[in-house]
């Protein structure tokens, strides 16, 4: 696996799958959620969506677990193949027979124990495709595929669902039946050393090793804690504080997307530098500058008056914050023991879908309290006290992505 990330292409491979997935997501959320909506009212509508994602959240550390007893790659191939197969048989019954409501909750609650399964397999798998040197290269394009994803999903699921909603879900099953015909062909380096799972102890004893060892490492507890705060930070601002800043300052929709998609812009050239880049000396120090850096530039989104200021921040607040997702990201995986690298996945994961959105109805009483601002500039307080608490750690001020010895 020596030479660079984006010409291997076995790398690619999972890349492609990989974005495969994150584009069949899109399109499966959004044909789930209109197919919801064709059947029931509003309040159905939220429980079929939160039901898809109460599994994931609550199994997402067991996924960790079985990621790292069973070998990442199994798992995922096999939770891919398990989404593929449900969604493309959503579609054939919504194409033959009358749609029901309760066959979408069947469907999202299946959906959502494959998902919390397979994203903290898939989270595992990047340092063990390519070497250590190109842990940043990988993770940069890890992050520009999620973009490109994320940007491409709703288009064509929008097509799709002008032709019923079966159509999406068809569309969906057939991407993610791409992915795993991808992912099947992709290698990866051997499984380390470590405990079998007829040596394990059991699931709650692995679970147990895993937050043990996230919390002693001096490098990876840290970060994780600080990527926890960070989401926190960030989340509540920029996927609900930015509909609040629009109505409050008179932006009107068009501002919604101009301040989301210059974030999202700034966010993919910083995928795209990290890509390029490929290896970032001091990355802890220059980890925690970025992230601070992220910070003040969030909450300076809700100080200036002007959509064009509002927007030009987001960019710039998306670009560093693009760098420093990564650099984590990377700094975490590098530093993680082989064995664990499941567990550690699947608890950063849990950070981004299970704990932020919990505090999106705290950050709301604070809006209404005293106003928008504020809540800009509290959630840049949070996330740059990310970055004082891994600067705590002499380790990660001196953490470095090299080879290791």
């Amino acid at each position: 696996m020596a030479g660079p990330a984006h010409r291997d292409t076995n790398v690619l491979r999972w890349l492609t799958a990989y974005a495969a997935s994150i584009v069949g997501d899109s399109v499966y959320f959004l044909a789930l959620g209109w197919s919801a909506a064709q059947l029931a009212g509003p309040a159905q509508v939220g429980v079929v969506l939160a039901l898809g994602a109460a599994p994931r959240a609550l199994l997402m550390l067991v996924g960790g677990v079985i990621a790292d007893r069973f070998d990442p790659r199994k798992v995922v191939i096999g939770s891919d193949a398990l989404r593929a197969a449900v969604i493309l048989a959503a579609a054939a019954v919504l194409w033959l027979g009358t749609p029901r409501l309760w066959l979408l909750i069947v469907v999202a609650l299946v959906f959502g124990v494959a998902d919390a399964l397979f994203m903290p397999a898939v989270g595992a798998l990047p340092p063990r495709l390519t070497g250590p040197d190109q842990i940043v290269r990988l993770v940069g394009l890890r992050q520009l595929a999620i973009r490109i994803g994320k940007a491409a999903g709703p288009p064509m699921a929008g097509f799709a669902l002008a032709h019923h909603g079966e159509a999406a879900f068809a569309l969906a099953g057939g991407l993610f039946a791409l992915s795993l015909f991808l992912l099947v062909s992709v290698r990866i380096a051997p499984r380390p050393p470590g405990r079998t799972v007829e040596e394990s102890t059991g699931p709650w004893q692995d679970l147990t090793d895993g937050l043990r060892h996230i919390r002693r490492h001096p490098v990876v507890g840290p970060l994780v804690l600080a990527t926890a705060l960070s989401e926190v930070g960030f989340m509540p601002p920029l996927q609900m504080g930015v509909f609040l800043l629009t109505e409050e300052r008179g932006f009107g929709a068009a501002g919604i997307g101009w301040i989301l998609g210059a974030f999202a812009l700034g966010a993919g050239l910083g995928a795209v530098a990290l890509s390029l880049k490929g290896r970032i000396r001091r990355a802890g120090p220059v980890q925690l500058c970025t992230l601070f850096v992220a910070s003040v530039a969030i909450g300076a989104i809700g100080l200036l008056p002007t959509l064009v200021g509002a927007a030009a921040v987001a960019g710039f607040a998306g670009l560093v914050g693009g760098v420093c997702g990564g650099l984590s990201v990377a700094l975490i995986q590098h530093h993680t023991a082989p064995a664990y690298q499941g567990r550690v996945a699947a608890v950063l994961a849990l950070s981004h879908v299970g704990l932020a959105p919990l505090v999106f109805p705290l950050f709301g009483l604070v809006a209404g309290a005293v106003g928008v601002t504020p809540m800009f500039l509290i959630g840049a307080a949070v996330s740059a006290s990310a970055a004082v608490v891994a600067a705590l750690s002499s380790a990660v001020r001196k953490a470095e992505l090299t080879a290791r010895g």
